[in-house]
């Protein structure tokens, strides 16, 4: 599994609420150091990267952070949400909105079925929080969703004044947590989020990839019923002999 984006927020002007948080991606930690060791001694860092460190001495890549148990049980509600999108024919997205240990709202993807672009599975979860605590405002929240926030949703977690958002898959055509732009990142905001990423994402991105695998199939084999029933009409035109 990829290892988890940690996504670096500053402080937040209005809120005791927001973190600050190290900004710094495995991969591009690793990049950096064998940099470095590159210029320190050359050589030196294709060697160590083709091999196992030694025991007892330390890897020039970090550790690969561990996934914590509360992240994983609310990434598998969002999960379990998702397969309801799944069940109304939607894409599988899925989202849990927390406060402390509690479950405060869920929501999952239905554009299609209520004729509405915003219906995304984080909209529903912050408008049914929303009621649920009678205020446009979740501070000390956290949403948990199968796939990166798009910047609509990216948005309406930043007013919701969202603390904490941890996705699942990326989402490399729309995803605006660094994976098409970084609406988190940017410090002329008023709020700041904190971002986990790649949570569970390889069980995220599974789920989606084969939704859109079943529906490619369900296409070809209406595309093939449909040449096949086209071919079985009787020809009403007219022969050569017949058009004379």
């Amino acid at each position: 599994m990829s290892a988890p984006l940690v996504h670096a927020v500053l402080p937040d002007s209005d809120s005791v609420e927001s973190r600050d948080v190290l900004n710094v991606q495995g991969s591009q930690a690793s990049i950096s150091g064998v940099a470095e060791l590159t210029a320190a001694e050359p050589g030196a860092a294709a060697a160590s990267a083709s091999s196992d460190p030694t025991p007892g001495e330390p890897s020039i890549f970090p550790a690969v952070p561990e996934v914590p148990e509360r992240d994983r049980r609310f990434m598998a509600l969002a999960q379990a949400a998702a397969e309801e999108a799944r069940a109304a024919g939607e894409v599988p997205v899925g989202a849990v909105l927390v406060r402390g240990d509690e479950v405060i709202a869920t929501g999952f993807n239905h554009p299609i079925g209520g004729h509405d672009p915003s219906a995304h599975a984080e909209m529903a979860a912050l408008r049914a929080a929303a009621q649920a605590v009678e205020n446009y405002r979740l501070p000390g929240c956290e949403l948990y969703v199968t796939l990166e926030p798009c910047l609509m949703c990216a948005g309406a977690i930043m007013h919701a004044r969202i603390a904490r958002v941890v996705f699942g898959a990326r989402d490399p055509k729309t995803g605006a947590c660094g994976s098409v732009v970084d609406a988190f990142a940017n410090p002329q905001l008023n709020h700041h989020t904190s971002v986990v990423g790649g949570v569970l994402e390889n069980e995220c991105g599974a789920a989606l990839k084969s939704f859109f695998a079943e529906r490619r199939r369900a296409s070809r084999a209406a595309r093939a019923a449909a040449r096949a029933d086209a071919g079985s009409e009787p020809d009403n035109e007219p022969g050569p002999a017949e058009s004379l």
